[in-house]
């Protein structure tokens, strides 16, 4: 076999994988200061070519520069475009892994999750409410204190550490207040607090909740004064708001005088709470005794209704629950103090669980690159048992690194065999998985808590490498593995990692995007990822900006949905990259929809507001239909087909919606693209036998906004389209005449007749709308 190192250890596989050599250290003189390496002399280019007039020059030197400005932006664009097919890939699978049959088992986060209760924006069932308060006990003295300062200013701020159960407490509160029969709704954590008392969202007699509320992107906005007037707002219409939010101090200088600190209740009490609430197990004393004292070390609400759940199964299945064999495992190790060749790998496998061992290896040989790199900088080792084994010379004898996992990290990491999507199951190859998926976030959390910046400087050097990677499965590890570490170190991961990745290459950009999305997994995190997006879109540079708009495609996308679209709809009418970028963000939200068909709605419907409301022949409204086109030509995620077409399948309601942005587009400079969208339309709906009544739905809406010249000229422009061999298809014609008849108000023609005359008439002199583009 053809050794692939020369003698630096660099490894010359040209896929990105390149693993630096130890650097040396700078040579430094006597004071201190570092030596410059000799040099030939002054290396600045010379060659001017012949001398020219000023005038010449200066003019040409501004011709070279708006020509190399064009060509950047067309870069930025293409590389942009090459970012979005990336985000693509990535919510396709997770498109197919939670809708379609496919094992899930190692999936990313799915659109169509189930979110905490309250954490989306909007009306709160109240059955989630139900749900959300099925085993809830109140904890004293804090409610009683919350209460008196709710019913006394109708407003307060329940503050503490995550996963004490201030959502619940919030729930518990409002239900208290203002009884069950009155509306709850959820507010977005992005919405100004000062601006509240000055708008119509609040609604007399209603009780608001705002989740895990991080702060505003502009701090002085959030001033005392403008909370009083917020509270005396809601007293005045009888209504009530209850914000949850963390500790930090820069959230509570405008709140202070509202905030209540959240504990949990007593962990006995809620056990017992429950049992009574459970089916009856018989159990013995000494088991019984063990669990109490179990149930009296757990911190979290949640796990103490998970073990009485568990219990009203089985004693022993409790026991298991209330052990947390995984948590133990994972602690025992750590305290057996690792040594380098042991921690790296594992800390490695946090960030790359699952890629194929060979990408695993070559990643694992970069990190202790840096690692090296690090110590020979005189900095302290990470670990001093067991020193950092050097490369082998050529000819010496290997280390047998593979079989080191049986004994590295027993009871924490297995080899399985897995097949990625494109190879067959004959090609499957080994890969290193945690042996539970709690094991990872677990390793994770130890690593943060038990490690310094000995350790976390090489890491997040190697995460910085990783990021710029071609490998797109590898960077999505890691902007997995990121968003768990933001569970233990937001500010560190927004300020060394992401705000980095956000302005930095494509891939990198990506990496960031996703990493935001994957936040959104931990509720807590879900308004942080919302408010870094909006300070980045908030005149930060473009590439921010950018970032910004893809991280809006995903889940938060899906959580955050009308802040998502108010952000991206702006952002359409800045700069000519950025708007690129908001376009296809907001092309990839109504993809992503399909199976959502509220969000699906809410997008078309916003979409058609923006149309409607901008001024003719204004800017706003030359974007709002460039846009729209774009979203009409949208293609599935999922398989082959036009989201249209799907949409009029799956969502009844939608039609009224496309036939409405439709017409907008057909009676403008934008038609032509807009028949061949509505021709693919019909010919992706062909071969459904139930589409006849879509078609005629979506031709009525289409009716209730054109004259008869207009008509005239779409049924000559589909004519001419429908000749074309991409579409003279057996079928389209027959959905065709459907639509021509809905324009009419005709029922559809006998199937058995030719094509009827409408689709020959002559273009009209008095159509709307310019010349077709």
């Amino acid at each position: 076999m053809p050794d692939d190192t020369d003698d630096l250890g660099r490894l010359n596989t040209n896929d990105g994988w390149d693993v630096p050599p130890v650097t040396p250290v700078t040579p430094v003189d006597e004071a201190g200061s570092a030596v410059s390496p000799k040099g030939d002399g002054d290396a600045r280019a010379t060659d001017d070519g012949p001398v020219r007039d000023q005038a010449d020059y200066d003019d040409g030197q501004a011709w070279d520069r708006a020509r190399g400005k064009r060509k950047a932006e067309q870069q930025e664009g293409e590389e942009d475009g090459k970012g979005y097919d990336e985000l693509r890939q990535v919510q396709q699978r997770v498109y197919n892994n939670f809708y379609a049959s496919v094992d899930a088992s190692g999936a990313a986060f799915g659109f169509g999750a189930t979110s905490a209760p309250g954490l989306v924006p909007g009306i709160v069932a109240p059955e989630a409410v139900d749900e959300a308060l099925r085993y809830y006990v109140r904890p004293e003295p804090c409610f009683k204190e919350a209460l008196s300062r709710l019913e006394c200013d109708s407003l307060v701020v329940l503050t503490g550490q995550d996963d004490t159960g201030r959502g619940a407490g919030a729930f518990a509160l409002l239900r208290r207040i203002a009884g069950d029969g009155v509306p709850l709704r959820s507010l977005s954590p992005a919405n100004a607090l000062a601006d509240l008392a000055a708008t119509a969202a609040i609604e007399p007699g209603h009780a608001y909740v705002i989740r895990d509320y991080v702060g505003e992107t502009n701090i002085a906005a959030v001033q005392a004064y403008e909370i009083g007037r917020l509270s005396e707002e809601l007293q005045r219409k009888g209504a009530f708001l209850v914000i949850t939010t963390d500790d930090t101090s820069l959230r509570r200088l405008a709140l202070k005088d509202h905030c209540v600190p959240w504990h949990t209740p007593d962990a006995v009490q809620l056990f017992q709470y429950c049992r009574e609430r459970l089916p009856n197990v018989e159990i013995d004393p000494e088991t019984e005794k063990e669990l109490l004292e179990s149930v009296a070390e757990k911190r979290r609400p949640a796990d103490v209704v998970a073990a009485a759940v568990a219990l009203s199964q089985s004693p022993l299945t409790a026991l298991e629950t209330l052990r947390d064999s995984d948590s133990k495992c994972v602690q025992e190790w750590f305290q057996g103090r690792p040594g380098a060749d042991d921690l790296l790998p594992v800390a490695a496998l946090a960030f790359l669980e699952g890629v194929p061992e060979r990408t695993f290896e070559k990643a694992t040989a970069l990190l202790f690159a840096h690692m090296r790199n690090w110590e020979l900088h005189g900095e302290t080792p990470v670990t001093e048992q067991e020193p950092v084994t050097p490369l082998p010379p050529r000819g010496g004898s290997f280390e047998q690194s593979r079989a080191r996992w049986k004994e590295r990290a027993v009871g924490l990491v297995e080899v399985r065999s897995h097949s990625w999507p494109g190879q067959g199951d004959s090609r499957g190859e080994r890969c290193l998985v945690f042996t539970s998926p709690r094991i990872r976030d677990l390793v994770i959390c130890e690593l943060h808590s038990l490690y310094g910046y000995e350790l976390w400087y090489p890491l997040r050097q190697w995460l910085g490498d990783l990021s710029r990677l071609p490998d797109l499965d590898a960077r999505t590890e890691v902007a997995r593995g990121t968003a768990m570490l933001a569970r233990y170190g937001p500010a560190e991961v927004e300020e060394y990692l992401l705000r980095n990745w956000a302005e930095g290459i494509t891939s990198q950009r990506v990496t960031a995007a996703l990493t935001l999305q994957f936040m959104c997994e931990a509720e807590q995190l879900a308004p942080l990822a919302l408010n870094i997006v909006l300070r980045w879109a908030d005149n930060n540079g473009p590439g921010r900006a950018v970032t910004a708009a893809m991280a809006l495609t995903g889940r938060l996308g899906s959580l955050y949905r009308l802040d998502s679209l108010n952000l991206l709809w702006f952002l359409t009418g800045r700069g000519e990259r950025i708007a690129f970028a908001a376009r296809r963000s907001l092309v990839l939200l109504l993809q992503t929809a399909e199976q959502e068909p509220d969000r699906a709605l809410l997008t078309l419907g916003y979409a058609r507001t923006c149309v409607e409301s901008a001024e003719r022949r204004s800017k706003d409204r030359l974007d709002a239909l460039r846009m729209v086109v774009q979203l009409l030509e949208a293609e599935r995620l999922e398989g082959p087909g036009a989201v249209p077409a799907a949409l009029l399948r799956q969502v009844p309601d939608s039609a009224r919606h496309l036939g409405a942005l439709w017409t907008a587009v057909l009676l403008s400079n934008f038609r032509r693209r807009a028949v061949q969208a509505l021709c693919r339309t019909l010919v992706h709906l062909r071969d459904d036998p139930t589409a006849t009544d879509d078609v005629r739905r979506l031709g009525e809406a289409m009716r209730a906004g054109m004259g008869a010249s207009q008509w005239s000229a779409l049924s000559h422009a589909l004519s001419t389209a429908l000749r074309s061999p991409d579409f003279a298809i057996p079928g389209t014609h027959e959905l065709a005449r459907v639509l021509v008849g809905s324009l009419h108000g005709r029922s559809r023609p006998d199937p058995a007749r030719r094509p009827s005359p409408p689709f020959t008439q002559a273009v009209s002199s008095s159509v709307q709308g310019g010349r077709s583009k």
